[in-house]
């Protein structure tokens, strides 16, 4: 599972490589730009609640098998059909809607085979490995557009999703339950399980870790889409080149996420999730800040600060995941992760549109300035999410420990 999650997750860095390219070549606005950045979230939220219910009534296996042609579709017709911005949003939110039968729907495949050990590692490595998918995806990305062109980049990383699909589907062993069995009908409040979510939301240990992960997405979605236009500006605001490509630069910061994830599960456990999750999204957002205002410092510097801030970001990121599904009821575990990953990709949707949003409104994308506003408005939402459960949040009830 977790070689197939590399796979499919190939095509999520692929309109961050290549937005400067189309934003020059189909004349869009930075918020034009964030908001195809945003349309792969879109379809994330418009087909994840459906996908994830429905892991509690049949094989979570069938389900994957699905979002992987749509991945595939999608970034075909990204790159063979593409050409501005309204045909881009509709490729770009099938290719979201990919991920969104394969992220959460794959944990739930893995949650359901393992049967012994502790199940919050299984769940590090599994949200971790995100880390390595998206790494890659801006390493292979970065080569294919420099030898061959924007168009072949997601002609090419189509593969990826191929690939998962085949792995799952040869090598991931289906499964059989009793409540599996007879027709499945769905309904509205299949797409929309609102008493269900009601009632995770009425667990206020596990609504914390869904509102934390909301902020947590906006700001790590947010900065990895626009991480290489970032660069892109520090090399022209002092006409210091980096020692690496930006694509390649990208891709190697992301990779710090992995161990980031892993090793922020294990010091939770040492801890406290609730501790280490306020410390880590506050040291985030300085360090978010300290980024933006670095521009016109040695490329080190800013290759320096950039790696710092993706460790925090990431930091909490499985830490988030397992505390949601230990806390959550078993009946409705899935629902439980249908809208924790709803709520998390929501904030996923909305951070490269508010970035864009914010890089426009301040000076575009020539002014320091408005890169140090731009990251302001994406790392802030982790602040007030910490002040607000420490004061009539987590402060006021008791941990639930770590399920061993």
């Amino acid at each position: 599972m977790l070689a197939a999650q590399v796979c499919a997750l190939l095509g999520f860095a692929c309109y961050a490589v290549t937005l400067t390219t189309l934003q020059n070549q189909w004349g869009l606005s930075n918020f034009e730009a964030g908001l195809i950045a945003s349309a792969y979230f879109v379809g994330y939220i418009i087909v994840v609640p459906l996908a994830t219910v429905l892991t509690d009534r049949v094989d979570a296996r069938k389900i994957y098998l699905i979002g992987g042609l749509s991945g595939i579709t999608g970034l075909l017709g990204m790159g063979l059909f593409a050409s501005g911005f309204y045909s881009a949003f509709f490729f770009m939110a099938l290719n979201g809607a990919g991920l969104a039968g394969t992220y959460m729907p794959g944990l739930k495949v893995l949650s359901d085979r393992v049967q012994h050990g502790e199940v919050t590692r299984h769940i590090s490595f599994y949200t971790a490995f995100f880390g390595i998918g998206a790494g890659l995806s801006y390493l292979i990305s970065g080569w294919i557009l420099e030898a061959l062109g924007w168009e072949a980049v997601y002609e090419w990383i189509a593969l990826g999703p191929l690939l998962a699909f085949l792995i799952v589907w040869l090598l991931i062993p289906a499964l059989d339950k009793p409540e599996w069995h007879g027709p499945i009908q769905i309904q509205l409040s299949d797409i929309f399980p609102l008493k269900k979510w009601q009632m995770v939301l009425q667990n206020k240990e596990a609504s914390g870790y869904i509102f934390g992960y909301t902020a947590h997405s906006l700001e790590l979605f947010a900065s990895r889409s626009w991480l290489v236009a970032f660069f892109a500006f520090c090399t022209a605001y002092t006409g210091e080149t980096f020692f690496l490509a930006a694509t390649t630069l990208a891709g190697v910061i992301n990779f710090f996420g992995v161990p980031a994830s892993i090793l922020g599960n294990e010091m939770a456990l040492k801890i406290g999730r609730q501790n280490w999750i306020c410390f880590v999204m506050l040291t985030s957002a300085i360090l978010g800040i300290g980024l933006a205002s670095a521009t016109g410092q040695g490329w080190w510097v800013i290759a320096l600060l950039a790696t710092s801030h993706s460790i925090f970001i990431m930091a909490d990121s499985a830490t988030l995941t397992a505390g949601l599904v230990t806390s959550a009821q078993p009946q409705i575990k899935g629902a439980a992760m249908g809208l924790h990953s709803l709520m998390g990709f929501g904030g996923g949707l909305l951070g490269p549109a508010i970035f864009g949003f914010v890089l426009d409104l301040s000076g575009s994308q020539e002014s320091q300035s408005a890169w140090v506003w731009a990251y302001f408005s994406i790392v802030i939402w982790g602040v007030l999410f910490v002040l607000f459960e420490r004061r009539n949040g987590w402060s006021k009830r008791k941990p639930s420990p770590p399920s061993r």
